[in-house]
């Protein structure tokens, strides 16, 4: 077969039509770069540069959620997450506080900023995707700790359920804001939320799923979104009736189905195939020959990536195999 542009590669994939390999990325924290909009494009643009990926995912701090609500963190001084500050809600009462904000504003903006850099960098020749937090997993860290939101979610549901709602808008019109700049879609992330060891599923259908539907729902127009189920014991087979065109999740952790198992039950794509923490530890043979098995679970409709943001000592000569293991050596 002739040999695709990066474009045509990703869509052929999406449509489940014949493609000359399987498409590669990798993504991750530069938890030193990621405080200045700047250095994070430099960051996103130097990593598909080095790899030429099939795609990019911007990978921006993830602290900027609860930060547009008014939580502060302080940036790390190694590679390391921030520490937290203040939370942006402190008591149950605060619930009633939580508006919607301007998602083209303030740190939204700045990141809206980066889609649009990023995407003139590249000069529009291939699909650059945003990070987005579902608005469950946004109020959930505007809390500070799990414990506390699912605290306030027994004690006080209906401001729960307001909270949220409010901030499904902001989510919603960050989302489209992106599209604007140039965005092909959205990497969406319910984070935690969606895995059995932190919640169950009832308490995700109440409090999650309705409002990924809502966020998801309009913007099911873009080309490219992907749906990001985080964590082991993950909630994957609950969600794989939503609206989006790639599910990633870390498919080589024993708690979580296999990268074959799903791409059987889905007409969608699949995305992972390459231990996120064995891109730390394993040798550059170990992680080509995971991503040269990824790439040939089927023909079509596989997207070779970490099961999650790679960690930022990942060796370089991990990352460029697994470029190798999808481009035959």
């Amino acid at each position: 077969m002739t040999e695709m542009t990066k474009r045509e590669r990703v869509r052929a994939s999406i449509a489940g039509e014949a493609v000359d390999r399987a498409p590669a990325s990798l993504w991750g924290h530069d938890f030193l770069r990621e405080w200045s909009n700047e250095e994070l494009v430099g960051a996103t643009c130097e990593q598909y540069e080095a790899y030429d990926w099939d795609f990019i995912k911007i990978n921006p701090r993830w602290s900027m959620f609860p930060e547009a609500w008014g939580a502060v963190y302080s940036p790390p001084s190694d590679q390391s997450n921030p520490t937290m500050v203040s939370a942006a809600l402190a008591e149950l009462d605060e619930l009633h506080d939580v508006v919607s904000v301007h998602a083209e504003r303030g740190v939204f903006g700045e990141h809206i900023e980066s889609t649009r850099l990023v995407v003139e960098r590249t000069g529009g020749g291939v699909d650059v995707v945003q990070t987005v937090f579902s608005p469950m997993a946004t109020v959930g860290l505007m809390f500070g700790h799990p414990r506390a939101f699912k605290q306030a979610a027994v004690e006080a549901p209906a401001a729960v359920h307001a909270a949220i709602a409010r901030v499904t808008e902001t989510i919603i019109n960050y989302s489209r804001a992106n599209m604007n700049a140039g965005a092909s879609g959205v990497f969406y992330a319910p984070l935690q939320w969606a895995s059995h060891d932190i919640s169950t599923a009832d308490f995700y259908r109440e409090f999650g799923r309705p409002y990924d539907l809502q966020v998801l729902d309009a913007i099911r127009d873009a080309e490219f979104n992907i749906l990001h189920v985080c964590h082991t014991n993950n909630m994957l087979s609950d969600v794989l009736d939503y609206p989006v065109q790639a599910f990633n999740w870390d498919d080589r952790h024993e708690t979580n189905p296999d990268l074959a198992e799903v791409w059987s039950q889905t007409d969608k794509c699949v995305m992972g195939g390459v231990s996120r923490v064995g891109l730390g530890q394993l040798s550059a043979a170990e992680i080509e020959a995971q991503a040269s098995e990824a790439a040939s679970v089927g023909e079509t409709r596989v997207f070779v990536s970490g099961g999650c943001s790679i960690p930022p000592q990942t060796p370089p000569e991990n990352r460029a195999a697994v470029a190798a293991g999808v481009r035959g050596g």
